[in-house]
């Protein structure tokens, strides 16, 4: 097997391939240049959607060429792919921005230069579009029959599936046909959950050009207990750090459980297998490999600098908020004419985002959750009728929360 696919394989990026032995053959023979779409119905992705383009990233210091694909046309339509309802419709201006926003954070992380990796975005051949030559060339070419087959469209059938979200196959086959012509693409990667749209682009580029093109997929990434990884307690761990912030992503990768770190270590760093055997021998504390996971995957996608800020502060957290890098860690402003009233301890905790709710807040704090950190000491508080007061506040006007035991925030009273 072509090494490129080995070590796809090796560190669990390979689902399904169209035509596995073929696809080897061709790798071998020399550099093929490769696709992967993004829906920019967003502003960010998160690190779910992320997880191809480490695949990516293998693929290209293989010595292959990859093109990240904005899908600025396809998602006027939206993709029926793993939803269950119709997508909101957002105006193309907001899908060119979200395209330009998404472009930018995986210009970091990929590296656009315009050889062994660039970008392209689809609304470029399918905004101008034809719509009956379009059916007259493309549709002709598509079994209803077949495509309603595919699992996509059956558990959309059960909901609903409109005439706009069944076109969404037709364009996306489209596409590589389109790069084929263009750039002589040869191989698409992506997630599990398009197997259907790559086999019908597949079928598509075949039947038009007469040349075999290739269909591989990437496992959807869930933790040790079964859940969809990537998960927090504000939503998806975004890529965007105006979202989730660097300390934030780098505290997620330094909670994981024990049974995910070596799959993770795996998945989303590029350290090498005997390294990550050596982080994960038995008898090695988990918290260092863990520690190394979160710095490596937040360099990645943040840069070294945030990576090393982002370390500093959950130092100081742990360290009760003395030492480390304070800033870094998330933090409140917060009046400070509340705490020279009294600041009622379930209200402080939910104003500084650490309960989303009063109702959160009052568990929290009445099943032992809440503390106050300082010098070094974490106090917890079980009345939720206590109240903060400014001098408990330190000679910078600042003071440490902690819910549970990994979630903190530094308050500061203004």
């Amino acid at each position: 097997m072509n090494k490129a696919l080995e070590v796809l394989k090796e560190r669990g990026f390979f689902a399904q391939c169209t035509n596995e032995e073929g696809l080897s053959q061709l790798m071998s023979e020399g550099p093929v240049t490769f696709y992967l779409g993004v829906d920019p119905t967003g502003s960010s992705i998160h690190i779910g959607h992320a997880v191809p383009f480490f695949a990516f990233r293998h693929l290209r210091d293989a010595g292959h060429k990859g093109i990240a694909l904005m899908g600025g046309g396809t998602a006027r339509l939206g993709d029926p792919s793993g939803r269950d309802e119709v997508r909101t419709m957002l105006s193309y201006e907001e899908l060119d921005r979200n395209a330009d926003s998404i472009r930018s954070q995986l210009e970091r992380f990929v590296g656009f230069d315009g050889k062994a990796a660039w970008s392209e975005n689809n609304k470029d051949w399918l905004s101008n579009l034809n719509y009956i030559d379009f059916l007259r060339e493309i549709g002709s070419h598509f079994s209803v029959n077949r495509m309603l087959s595919f699992e996509a469209y059956k558990r959309r059938l059960e909901t609903g599936l409109s005439f706009v979200e069944f076109n969404y196959q037709l364009l996306q086959s489209y596409d590589f046909l389109e790069l084929y012509r263009r750039t002589g693409c040869r191989l698409q990667i992506g997630g599990d959950d398009q197997w259907g749209n790559f086999v019908a682009g597949v079928e598509l580029v075949r039947r038009v050009e007469g040349t075999e093109v290739f269909g591989l997929t990437v496992p959807l990434v869930t933790t040790s207990d079964g859940n969809k990884m990537g998960k927090t307690l504000k939503g998806a761990l975004f890529l965007d750090p105006a979202i989730t912030s660097p300390y934030e992503f780098f505290q997620y990768w330094r909670n994981i459980a024990d049974a995910d770190i070596r799959s993770f270590l795996l998945t989303f760093t590029f350290l090498s297998l005997g390294e990550i055997d050596k982080l994960t021998a038995s008898g090695v504390n988990p918290n260092e490999a863990k520690e190394r996971l979160a710095w490596e995957v937040t360099s990645l996608i943040h840069g070294k600098d945030e990576a090393d800020r982002a370390m500093a502060g959950a130092k100081a957290a742990f360290g009760g908020g003395e030492g480390g890098d304070r800033s870094a860690m998330p933090r409140s402003e917060l009046a400070r004419s509340k705490f020279n009233q009294g600041y009622n301890v379930v209200d402080l905790f939910c104003d500084a985002g650490l309960a989303t709710s009063k109702g959160e807040g009052r568990r929290l704090v009445e099943q032992g959750g809440a503390f106050i950190v300082r010098s070094n000491e974490a106090a917890a508080v079980s009345d939720i009728s206590v109240l903060i007061t400014e001098d408990m506040l330190d000679q910078d006007g600042e003071l440490v929360l902690r819910a549970g035991k990994k979630r903190y925030c530094l308050v500061q009273a203004r």
